[in-house]
């Protein structure tokens, strides 16, 4: 964690390196212009098919670097998809942008307009201007931390995963939580933070929603708590950023060594095959990604069908592969697998060599194709 931590830190410095901020203004609920800090995913302009996460951060003039430079870290190493960040300044603002009445803590009067412009006239601004899917994440510290759960409240919630950090409850809101939560009817992650030197107030009610929280069964909510020994109100912030983004994007991220052994490997509605076709699309049942199959998770459900000698499955993997690269020797690769398995040597050594003409992939070469080929001959003394 205090690697990462540092390795954030230095990108702070040098953040447009890696992806653009521009600064933007629009009309604001109260007459006034509002100040937006956006940051522009690297290659935005080439990629001009893909879409885009937006994740929105309340306290824009001092949340917005350490949100932007985590993710921007975590998209680097396909930990988490490539996202549209936008910040709002409130310096001035933040008082009437989060008013709530006193009594039922509701937003009330400016916190009422504020909370409209941001489903209407921020949104529109985004998605009229950018390439955006509707996976929304909001983030929030103190006061904003409290006003970003009123979004839960919608008959649909607006956004899609909710951070947390520290917040200073409005009155019911506990008691609101509890109840949304064991009644959500579409999929929400929630990140609720607190610290062992937090705000006293903060802190002790802050660690009895969680209480309440972790006894609600409910598969649609995603709930992840943190409390960080040592930490205050203003440095747990990151450390619980990193945490969060893991969270959320956990069923996006490449598949490693622990989902292979415990997910891929034990999966029990098919085979490895199956397994692979599943994570990609709940990428986009859930994130609303096309996301192109990786190499990485292509060489898991290899590795793994081998291992369970599911010689069958490998003529499906083929076709998948032709399909998420129809230029490379990864589709007939696979096919060579499958017929080299099944007894069937002649048709595998026309696979192999069909893949030496197509071009080279991951750890696949050209002599790797003639090499199988070769090979099998050499065990059937075909010529």
């Amino acid at each position: 964690m205090r690697k990462l931590i540092l390795l954030i830190a230095i990108m702070f410095t040098s953040i447009n390196i890696f992806a653009q901020t521009v600064y933007r203004e629009i009309d604001g609920p109260d007459g006034e212009k509002r100040q937006l800090k956006i940051q522009i995913p690297r290659n935005y302009e080439k990629n001009v098919d893909t879409m885009y996460p937006v994740i929105v951060v309340f306290d824009g003039d001092y949340l917005f670097e350490p949100v932007a430079g985590i993710a921007d870290y975590y998209s680097y190493w396909d930990e988490m998809p490539d996202a549209i960040i936008v910040g709002i300044n409130q310096m001035k603002t933040k008082s009437e942008d989060f008013a709530c009445d006193e009594i039922n803590g509701l937003p009330y009067d400016t916190g009422a307009d504020f909370f409209e412009f941001i489903t209407f006239d921020l949104f529109n601004f985004i998605d009229n201007n950018y390439r955006t899917v509707p996976f929304r994440t909001i983030v929030g510290h103190g006061d904003s931390a409290n006003f970003l759960n009123f979004y839960l409240f919608q008959e649909k919630p607006f956004f899609s995963s909710y951070i947390s950090l520290s917040p200073s409850f409005t009155p019911k809101m506990e008691a609101r939580l509890k109840e949304q939560f064991s009644d959500l009817q579409n999929p929400i992650y929630y990140s609720l933070t607190t610290a062992e030197n937090d705000r006293k107030r903060s802190k002790t009610s802050i660690g009895a929603l969680n209480k309440s929280l972790e006894a609600i069964s409910n598969d649609n909510f995603d709930y992840n708590y943190n409390y960080y020994k040592g930490k205050s109100h203003y440095d747990l912030v990151s450390h619980a950023l990193p945490t969060a983004f893991e969270k959320v994007y956990k069923l996006y991220k490449p598949i490693d060594r622990k989902e292979y052994k415990e997910k891929m490997l034990t999966f029990d509605e098919g085979t490895a095959y199956d397994y692979l076709v599943k994570k990609y699309d709940t990428i986009k049942s859930l994130y609303g990604l096309d996301k192109q199959i990786r190499i990485n998770d292509f060489n898991a459900a290899e590795a793994a069908l081998k291992k369970t000698e599911e010689w069958e499955a490998f003529k499906l993997l083929g076709k998948l592969a032709k399909e998420e690269y129809p230029e490379s020797m990864l589709g007939m690769y696979y096919m060579g697998v499958h017929y080299e398995n099944i007894g069937e040597p002649k048709k595998a050594i026309k696979a192999y060599q069909s893949g030496f003409i197509m071009n080279e992939i991951g750890r696949l070469t050209k002599d790797d194709m003639l090499h199988y080929a070769e090979l099998i001959k050499a065990d059937f003394g075909i010529r």
